[in-house]
């Protein structure tokens, strides 16, 4: 199972120092992947940097650290352009880019951004199609509902070809989130519970066979806080999703109200007790 951290950005804020201090110790201690959320514009915005631009900063002071924004509601963005934007962090950091995808659930967001908020799932579904082609094929001939390319693609490409897509999904996912998780996607963002996961699974990886494709392929990625109510259970949740045979795990330190110095020592004490499990740091 390959650990990695989110990065608090609602609490480090504009604290550039902290935030590179934080992805770079993260790096050192041997987490694996360092996550970033997204937003663009609702009521009561919490505070987020662009996740793109930022880990485009990060990339910079870092060098083995996946970096992955997640998730990204994909429907906001142009694809075309949103494919350009991918494929230069992805270069920038050397192929280190995974990509959380969503459709989100706030209709203001929609509005705000004057996109279609009811058909958000089938144009999800046709821009992933269309990203991968375009993250391959120097030249793409694409005809869907909502895209037209005719012999033309980005330049440069990326590193990985494709880029991997996670899907994020809300804890009880409708049939259309599990089919775009089992068909199309690298893996995705769990928030069911433990005991509720295995039936969950179950699901994907029966419309994963529909389609000939391998579940074992899929990827899986809950979160951990280590901070907050459940402070004092964490070490015990890591250990029950690891004996679910997850894929990745991802520690937050955010929500508990820490000043910028807590962080990076929660960090550091967190790595600390992991250092237990024979397969931290992620390798």
């Amino acid at each position: 199972m390959k650990i990695g951290v989110s990065l608090p950005i609602r609490e480090l804020e504009n604290d550039l120092d902290s935030i590179k201090q934080f992805a770079i110790m993260a790096e050192e201690l041997g987490f694996n992947h360092l996550r970033i959320p997204d937003q663009v514009i609702r009521p009561n915005n919490k505070h987020l940097h662009e996740p793109l631009t930022l880990l485009s900063y990060l990339a910079g002071f870092t060098s083995k650290i996946e970096l992955v924004p997640s998730v990204i509601i994909l429907p906001l963005r142009k694809t075309v352009e949103f494919a350009r934007q991918s494929t230069g962090l992805d270069i920038l950091s050397g192929g280190r880019l995974r990509l959380g995808i969503g459709v989100g659930s706030s209709k203001d967001e929609y509005r705000f951004s004057n996109a279609n908020f009811q058909q958000r799932g089938l144009i999800c579904d046709e821009q992933m199609s269309l990203l991968n082609q375009l993250w391959q094929q120097g030249k793409v001939n694409f005809k869907g509902r909502w895209h037209e390319i005719s012999d033309v693609g980005i330049n440069p490409l990326p590193i990985q070809r494709p880029i991997p897509m996670w899907i994020g999904a809300q804890s009880s996912p409708a049939p259309s989130v599990i089919k775009r998780i089992a068909q199309i996607s690298n893996g995705w963002f769990v928030l069911a519970d433990p005991e509720h996961f295995g039936s969950l699974k179950a699901s994907i990886s029966s419309e994963a066979e529909k389609v000939n494709r391998n579940p074992e392929e899929i990827g899986t990625e809950a979160g951990v806080a280590v901070v907050g109510p459940r402070e004092r259970e964490w070490q015990e949740r890591v250990e029950g999703w690891r004996s679910r045979n997850l894929t990745h795990l991802c520690m937050r330190t955010l929500g508990g109200g820490l000043k910028s110095v807590q962080h990076l020592e929660k960090l550091s004490e967190v790595a600390k007790r992991l250092s237990k499990f024979e397969d931290f740091p992620s390798t």
